[in-house]
């Protein structure tokens, strides 16, 4: 995967260790996430995102990444290349800094990340979010991911998986 053709809007790299503080402010700029999705958010919890994997993956699959306005940070994600399977690209994470929110940047931003894994030779686009978090819920909804039936019960919460034609 070439992160740079994730998007022609905004300039992609990877989040390293230098950036943490910048991807904990992004993220403590969104506490109603944490209200669903427990605990808050901590500088050592956003250290340990970028190397946290499901089973059977390797840190190469993974690609934990910035989408940056010339220097400022404006949404990450984590990207799972061929989880569950081999056709799919799984999203274990995805923020926009909230001050910029509700102007069509997620949306943009999904599309094109959509589009590029499309080309790439991707059939789909699974995720997972917190049931009970209507703004999480509307947003991927909006962006045509659709409830495959699955949900799974973790101790604090319950995960709705969504998945993504395309």
């Amino acid at each position: 995967m070439k992160i740079e053709n994730l998007s022609e809007k905004y300039r992609v790299k990877r989040i390293e260790e230098t950036d943490i503080p910048e991807v904990y402010a992004l993220c403590k700029s969104n506490p109603l996430y944490y209200q669903h999705c427990p605990p808050n958010v901590t500088i050592s919890s956003v250290k340990e995102e970028l190397t946290v994997l499901p089973k059977g993956k390797k840190l190469e699959d993974k690609y934990y990444l910035g989408f940056y306005h010339s220097e400022l940070l404006v949404a990450v994600i984590d990207l799972i290349s061929g989880y569950p399977n081999g056709e799919t690209v799984f999203i274990g994470f995805f923020m926009i800094d909230q001050h910029i929110q509700k102007k069509g940047i997620g949306t943009s931003i999904i599309s094109e990340v959509c589009r590029y894994l499309k080309k790439i030779g991707f059939t789909y686009v699974r995720l997972g979010y917190i049931k009970g978090n209507p703004q999480s819920e509307a947003f991927w909804t909006k962006n045509h991911f659709i409830k495959t039936g699955e949900e799974v019960q973790t101790d604090s919460y319950v995960i709705v998986v969504m998945q993504r034609t395309l």
